[in-house]
């Protein structure tokens, strides 16, 4: 499961009314929430993608509350979010990445024995594939992302090898050499920067152009990363959160906001402090433009920051009865394509928590 499904579950003892302790501005323009069928109770989204305004997928998990859950897995087809038929994948317990274009879409999950899955979509469902080191002892497969040749890059573990898997159009899939060091951790995601470089990152750092190039990494305690965004090799953003030493049951994590020079990593300032970042994408040139993240003070309403040029410019989405936990954030391809945002309604594995999407036009 990811960092930020962990992280929900601890945070699941904040109290609620600890969210109006602060005057909560209003809503900015253009978010709003869309409709989407309820799943089962204890459910959540961990992961969204878009091909364009008329094709979007979601993907996550419900019944958390009964051992590791079933997998959710919805569509947009333009006009609605429609349920996508899993039950011919049994021993499924969720999916927490996907990727797509208007040519394929992957998806990657766990089964009941932690096994890592690869999915194909074939139109109208998930179906599974197969690859090198699946069902291998050690092999993880945790995030995925398209690149604008249509070559898949996922991040994982093949064994003890952290490092990439990838397949190009017509090919088959195929690891990188491991990224070297002693003792790496596998990179929880990967992105794929505009000048078509390939990064792994999570409690690793590394770029991957033909060879790799590792970044030294600050490392918090109780650390997440959550989000990446290389503008430049001297000009890197990094997002997540820190629960920091000790506290008490239910404490709140710290944002983690940093940024790269070339030569050390920096704090960023950001509207807000308390509570956690879970990403950051760029706009279609490839600069910083949107982050989702939860406000510890503010928590019916998801906070996103906005790039200005210059500064972060703190946004709410519509309020919500109980919470937003926004997982994941994607820019839509295209001139009116906004931005698709997906999670949960509550930090708690148990009911109530439900399935929530938001747009912004």
């Amino acid at each position: 499961m990811s960092g930020l499904a962990g992280m929900a579950a601890s945070a699941a003892l904040v109290p609620a009314s600890a969210a109006h302790a602060a005057p909560r501005p209003s809503a900015a323009d253009g978010w709003q929430e869309v409709a989407v069928p309820p799943a089962e109770p204890a459910a959540r989204f961990y992961a969204v993608a878009a091909a364009g305004p008329a094709l979007a997928w979601a993907v996550g998990a419900q019944e958390l509350q009964v051992g590791a859950g079933r997998p959710v897995a919805h569509t947009w087809n333009g006009t609605a979010w429609t349920p996508a038929g899993l039950g011919h994948l049994e021993g499924l317990v969720h999916l927490h990445a996907v990727a797509g274009n208007t040519e394929q879409a992957w998806a990657l999950g766990v089964d009941v024995d932690d096994t890592a899955l690869l999915f194909g979509w074939d139109g109208t469902t998930w179906q599974r594939e197969t690859f090198p080191g699946q069902g291998e002892a050690g092999t993880t497969l945790t995030g995925i992302e398209l690149a604008a040749d249509g070559t898949a890059w996922a991040s994982g573990r093949n064994g003890d090898k952290p490092g990439l898997l990838h397949h190009t159009a017509g090919g088959t899939w195929q690891w990188t050499p491991a990224i070297p060091g002693e003792a790496v951790p596998a990179p929880a995601h990967v992105h794929v920067a505009s000048s078509g470089d390939i990064w792994a990152y999570g409690d690793v750092i590394a770029r991957w152009d033909g060879d790799w190039t590792v970044i030294p990494r600050r490392l918090g305690l109780r650390a997440t990363v959550s989000g990446l965004l290389p503008v430049a090799d001297d000009d890197i953003w990094l997002t997540g959160y820190d629960y920091g030493a000790g506290g008490p049951p239910g404490k709140p994590p710290g944002i983690d906001f940093e940024r790269w020079n070339g030569e050390e990593w920096t704090d960023v300032a950001a509207p807000f402090s308390v509570g956690m970042l879970s990403g950051i994408v760029a706009d279609d040139q490839g600069r910083p433009e949107l982050i989702p993240g939860w406000d510890f003070w503010d928590q019916p309403r998801a906070h996103y920051l906005r790039w200005d040029g210059t500064d972060w410019v703190g946004e709410r989405g519509p309020e919500t009865e109980d919470t937003f936990l926004p997982f994941a954030l994607t820019r839509v391809p295209g001139a009116q394509g906004g931005h698709w945002a997906v999670g949960t309604t509550s930090f708690y594995r148990q009911p109530p928590a439900q399935l929530r999407i938001e747009h912004h036009a």
